[in-house]
């Protein structure tokens, strides 16, 4: 699995701050609305159900969260860069500045945890998300997210 896989460049914003984390996921539901056809409103109820079992800030400024969703027939990605960075309830109490959600259909098994697994991997590199923050441009972000095809899933 790769990253292209499951990431449209439609799928790629700079968004300038959110005032919580709701406001980040209907933001996140918007892109995901627009780039997949996905509707909003059921988007961001779900990344809320999810985000209630526990924080999906994963440390170092980076959250991904995720969830399950009716209507879709493969893993797709929503990335996010914040201009402000936004207090989150990560697990190291860092406010985030950038958001990799994955949507997955409602009986998808392995692929999402692959897709999880390599994103994860790919966000874990803190040179790999220095060069993130440090490009506002959503088409190079996508080309910089895609180009490192080398990385594979578990």
């Amino acid at each position: 699995m790769q990253i292209s896989n499951i990431l449209k460049p439609e799928g790629v914003r700079v968004f300038g701050a959110a005032s919580s984390k709701k406001r980040l996921f209907q933001e996140i539901a918007d892109v995901a609305q627009l780039a997949y056809g996905l509707s909003a409103q059921p988007t961001v109820e779900a990344l809320l159900d999810r985000e209630s079992l526990g924080p999906t800030g994963v440390g170092h400024g980076v959250a991904l969260p995720h969830a399950r969703l009716d209507g879709l027939d493969k893993v797709v990605g929503v990335f996010l860069v914040l201009d402000t960075p936004l207090e989150f309830g990560a697990v190291d109490r860092q406010p985030i500045d950038i958001s990799f959600a994955l949507f997955a259909p409602e009986d998808a098994g392995v692929e999402h945890l692959k897709a999880l697994a390599l994103v994860s991997r790919t966000l874990r590199e803190q040179s790999f998300c220095t060069k993130l923050r440090a490009n506002p441009d959503p088409a190079t972000l996508y080309t910089i997210l895609t180009e490192d095809q080398s990385v594979q899933a578990a």
